[in-house]
């Protein structure tokens, strides 16, 4: 095997090791989100049976607006994990990104951690990615397409990571033409690009360049949940100096009102809010809200069951606060009100 892609795939064992087993959360910077309170109405005027939770999501129809965001894939372990969330998210009609597709470009020996998920979820939108700076180095898009391919993807996502590289002790900090490459992606690519950060968040400044350049989905991915700063100072020997950067971001909460702000009738795009949130996220101006860690913990601690509890949970308590906002549909939660009760 080569030695890149051994390096590979060591390091992305060591991260969901990591996320598994160590308290790998934000320190004192939190998401914002736990500010902020629904203004309930006592007059809804509706009845529960007439919410409906459903959205759709690159051409697909989802249960509700959630999606088991990218974390595992290309070492050996990984077939099973990724087997058994895309059983649940198929049964549940939720979407799914995979884990990074990097190893997958290196060698073809975990192909199939990667392309289990559509053969066990072919109805569910699936969502491949790659780090921002291998799309800097790309002249074309064939590299991403065989990645599209591999997990017969409804869309490509190119996570912008630069914090992540600066501290990974392999990490690749060349980000000189990562926009220029996002938008070749964009010309060249069959499906959709979505571009997300990993836990930094995403400001109305870069945003608008994404935007600019054709991109049309957008996961701001939010500080305050998941630190992967806090993952990669784990795997340092200098941790002192890397802890530094540990609750480094913009909280989730900010980075979704500073993006939605860009919606206007001329300029549509999907906002997608990772990092936990839910309905807030939604009635913040996000379309999607997506998961990682808690979704990954529930199926390791207690397997499918404890997943699909998870996820039945949410969508419950999703349907209970449409109810309790007068929402009966994700369109009318997006103009319910939040405020920031002392």
């Amino acid at each position: 095997m080569p030695r890149r892609t051994r390096s590979t795939t060591s390091r992305k064992q060591q991260h969901v090791a990591l996320t598994l087993n160590k308290n790998v959360s934000f320190k004192s910077k939190t998401t914002g989100l736990e500010q902020l309170e629904f203004v309930h109405n006592a007059l809804p005027e509706l009845n529960l049976s007439e919410v409906n939770t459903s959205t759709t999501f690159l051409d697909k129809t989802l249960a509700a607006p959630l999606m088991v965001s990218s974390m595992t894939g290309g070492y050996k372990d990984a077939l099973k994990i990724n087997r058994q969330i895309a059983e649940v998210c198929e049964e549940q009609r939720i979407a799914m990104g995979v884990g990074s597709q990097r190893q997958a470009l290196e060698d073809k020996l975990y192909h199939r951690t990667f392309s289990v998920v559509r053969e066990v979820a072919p109805s569910i939108p699936i969502v491949g990615n790659i780090g921002a700076a291998e799309v800097a180095k790309m002249t074309n898009a064939d590299a991403p397409q065989r990645l599209v391919e591999l997990i017969r993807a409804d869309a490509f996502t190119v996570h912008l990571n630069p914090l992540q590289e600066f501290l990974q002790p392999e990490g690749s900090t060349d980000f000189r033409g990562v926009l220029k490459g996002i938008e070749l992606l964009v010309r060249q690519l069959p499906v959709p690009v979505i571009v997300k950060e990993i836990g930094a968040g995403i400001s109305a400044h870069v945003a608008r360049r994404l935007l600019d350049v054709g991109v049309n989905y957008i996961d701001v991915a939010g500080a305050g949940g998941t630190s992967w700063a806090g993952i990669e100072t784990l795997r340092r020997k200098d941790r002192e100096f890397a802890s530094k950067f540990w609750d480094w971001g913009i909280p989730t909460a900010a980075a979704i009102q500073e993006v939605a702000e860009l919606k206007s009738s001329t300029t549509k795009f999907t906002l997608v809010a990772s990092g936990g949130g839910g309905a807030k996220c939604i009635a913040l101006g996000a379309d999607l809200t997506a998961s990682a860690r808690p979704m990954l913990k529930a199926l390791t601690e207690e397997g499918k069951s404890g997943l699909r509890n998870l996820i039945q949970s949410w969508m419950q308590e999703l349907k209970g606060i449409m109810f309790l906002t007068g929402s009966a549909s994700v369109a009318d939660l997006q103009k319910a009100q939040l405020v920031r009760y002392t």
